[in-house]
C-alpha cells in the first residue's frame, strides 16, 4: 500500500502539468493527461478497489481513450491546413452544438454512467434535494442561454443571394428560420445537462454512502458542464451580440500573452480534479463507507 500515495501524488503532479500547458498553450509534455489517468487508475489498483471491483477500472477507460484522442500534436504538426468557410448559400447546421458538446463530455458521460451503474441505490432525501437544489442553476443557466441565442439568431440577417438569367444579386435577408435555431440549440445543451444531472445523482448516491470525497469530485463534474455548455453554443451560428449572458465562454477570463488560455485551463484543472477526488474517494484506503439505505429519509 506504500505505492498508493505515490502514485496519486503523482497523478496530481501530471495534472497539474496538463493544465499548466492549457494555460499557456504550449504543453509541458504531451502525454501530462495520460500519464494522470494512467497513474490514477495505478493509484485505484494498489489503494484497494471498491465493491464492484470492476467500476473504477471501467470508468477510468473512456477517459484514458479521450485523452489520447485529444492529446496535443507534435509541435510544428498541423501548422498549415485548410479552413473553409460556408459560403452565402450554405444551410444551417443543426447538429454543430451537439457535435461540439459530445466530443467534450462523452467521456465523462460513460465514467459517470459506469459508476451510477455500480452504486445505485436509493439516495438519502437530504442529499437527493441539494442534488435538486444543485441542478437549478446549472437548468436555468441553460434556458437563459438557449433563450438569448435563439432570438438573437431569429432576429439577425444573413446575406442572400438572388439569381436570375442574367444576374446575381447579394442582399441581406432574414436570419435563420426557428425550425431550425430551437432544434440545434435544443440538441447543443443536451450532453452538458445530461452530465450534469448524472453528476449530481451520483454525488447524492456517493454521499448517501459516505463516500464524501468522491461526493465532491461528482459535484464539480457537475460545475464542468458550464463550460461545455457555452463551447456548444457557441459552434452554433449566432451573432455576437448573442453571447451577453455568457459567463463561461473562452473569454470570461481575459486572455493575456502570457496566459491565452485562463478558462480552457480552468476547465481542465476542474475535470481533472473532480476524476481525482472521485477516484481517492472510492478507494479502500479511506474508511469504510456507509452501506447504501434501505429507504429514502
Amino acid at each position: 500500500m506504500r505505492r498508493a500515495p505515490l502514485l496519486l501524488i503523482l497523478a496530481a503532479v501530471s495534472a497539474v502539468a496538463h493544465v499548466v500547458g492549457v494555460l499557456v498553450a504550449a504543453p509541458l509534455w504531451r502525454g501530462a493527461e495520460v500519464l494522470s489517468l494512467a497513474l490514477l487508475l495505478g493509484y485505484a489498483v494498489a489503494a484497494g478497489l471498491p465493491a464492484p471491483r470492476w467500476a473504477v477500472p471501467v470508468a477510468l477507460v473512456p477517459l484514458v481513450v479521450d485523452a489520447v484522442r485529444t492529446m496535443p500534436a507534435e509541435p510544428g504538426a498541423g501548422d498549415a491546413a485548410w479552413l473553409v468557410y460556408g459560403g452565402p448559400g450554405s444551410g444551417f447546421d443543426v447538429t454543430a452544438g451537439f457535435d461540439a458538446a459530445f466530443a467534450g463530455s462523452w467521456a465523462a458521460l460513460v465514467a459517470v454512467a459506469v459508476l451510477l451503474v455500480a452504486f445505485r441505490g436509493r439516495g438519502r432525501r437530504r442529499h437527493l434535494i441539494a442534488a435538486a437544489v444543485a441542478a437549478a442553476p446549472v437548468v436555468g443557466y441553460a434556458a437563459v442561454r438557449v433563450a438569448d441565442v435563439g432570438s438573437a439568431v431569429a432576429a439577425s440577417t444573413r446575406v442572400v443571394e438572388v439569381r436570375t438569367e442574367t444576374t446575381l444579386t447579394r442582399v441581406d435577408g432574414p436570419g435563420y428560420d426557428q425550425a431550425d435555431v430551437v432544434p440545434a440549440l435544443v440538441l447543443a445543451v443536451l450532453p452538458p445537462l445530461a452530465l450534469a444531472l448524472a453528476a449530481l445523482a451520483l454525488a447524492a448516491l456517493l454521499a448517501g454512502r459516505g463516500r464524501r470525497l468522491a461526493a465532491t469530485g461528482a459535484a464539480l463534474l457537475a460545475v464542468l458542464a458550464l463550460p461545455l455548455l457555452d463551447a456548444a453554443l457557441a459552434a452554433v451560428p449566432h451573432p455576437l451580440d448573442a453571447d451577453g449572458t455568457a459567463l463561461f465562454a473562452w473569454y470570461a477570463i481575459t486572455p493575456t500573452a502570457a496566459m491565452p488560455q485562463p478558462v480552457a485551463a480552468l476547465t481542465a484543472a476542474v475535470e481533472l480534479a473532480a476524476y481525482l477526488l472521485l477516484v481517492a474517494g472510492l478507494t479502500r484506503s479511506r474508511r469504510a463507507a456507509v452501506p447504501a439505505p434501505a429507504a429514502a429519509g
